[in-house]
């Protein structure tokens, strides 16, 4: 066999030697297995901090929380609170406050706001009266403040409440108030004027209707303290007293 011819075959042997070891080395790619990647909070040697978390950039603010108005957000200026609404206040706007309102504040405030609401009917601790003159002299921000994060019993309702709806309740407290407190001198000129009492009568409803409303002294819900109360005087044993409870039928006159 000619040199040349045994020196091809000797090249052509290495050549498929070598690409039969260069395929499969190919297909092996460790960062598949090692990705290139740092797991939160764990250090790297990569930073000269030593965190692989990088700090935010100062003044970075997440889309769609700006929250530029402050007033909007916060119902105050200049740390004081103010007796504005942040937007112009609409037929729709009061609409929406109404609705908010006879969801989430009529449970303890009542529809006209004097507190007496029949969550407090049934022993619950006394609402906030708006028509009491010290809340209707309150600015109209502070409304807006306490459904955001509450006051005294009463919790937050920011979670239940976007900011424009706490404007809009504020609004239609605002508007509760005036329609119990109105003076003749809130009346345009040559209007007829009624009082609550003579259009309840109109509507077919009795004479004391639109009279105050009382919060009743005996409910159907006997109180944990009146129930020990009777198990330390001997009285019942847990079990009666358990029993008595549920069996228990509103007094005549009770509520």
């Amino acid at each position: 066999m000619p040199m040349h011819s045994k020196n091809s075959l000797f090249r052509w042997t290495m050549a498929t030697a070598a690409l039969a070891v260069l395929i499969p080395l190919a297909g092996c790619r460790q960062d598949m297995q090692n990705e290139p990647k740092m797991i939160p909070q764990r250090e790297s040697k990569f930073f000269a901090s030593g965190r692989s978390v990088r700090p935010q950039v100062l003044g970075t603010v997440a889309r769609g929380q700006l929250d530029a108005d402050t007033y909007f957000y916060t119902g105050m200026i200049d740390k004081k609170e103010q007796d504005a609404m942040p937007f112009p206040v609409t037929m729709t706007v009061m609409r929406r406050g109404q609705e908010r309102f006879d969801i989430y504040c009529t449970p303890c405030h009542s529809r006209v706001g004097n507190g007496r609401g029949m969550i407090v009917e049934r022993g619950y601790k006394p609402a906030g009266n708006f028509h009491d003159p010290t809340i209707r002299n309150k600015p109209l921000s502070h409304y807006f403040r306490v459904m955001t994060y509450g006051f005294g019993a009463m919790p937050d309702y920011a979670a239940q409440l976007t900011p424009q709806d706490r404007w809009a309740v504020a609004a239609y407290i605002r508007a509760l108030q005036l329609s119990q407190n109105a003076a003749l001198a809130d009346v345009p000129a040559g209007t007829n004027i009624q009082t609550l009492a003579e259009v309840s009568q109109q509507m077919g409803f009795g004479p004391n209707f639109a009279a105050d409303w009382t919060i009743p002294q005996l409910t159907n819900v006997p109180s944990t303290y009146d129930m020990k109360s009777e198990i330390d005087a001997g009285k019942n044993t847990p079990a009666e007293t358990k029993t008595a409870a549920s069996n228990h039928t509103p007094r005549k006159g009770a509520k």
